[in-house]
């Protein structure tokens, strides 16, 4: 559990760092959107597909 929160936060550093110094921020920005609607397209398929109970 303590390696998770080690990653995370050098993650969140690594990302406070872009956005302080407005880096890669039109990159970001695309990648943000296209990753946004990728999620946003399973999860509406798993709405539609999700998992049926089991009859016994």
């Amino acid at each position: 559990m303590l390696k998770w929160s080690v990653i995370f936060l050098v993650v969140a550093l690594i990302a406070g760092i872009f956005g302080f110094f407005n880096l890669v921020v039109a990159a970001a920005a695309s990648i943000a959107k296209i990753l946004f609607f990728i999620f946003l397209v399973l999860f509406i398929i798993s709405l539609f597909t999700g998992r049926r109970g089991r009859s016994m």
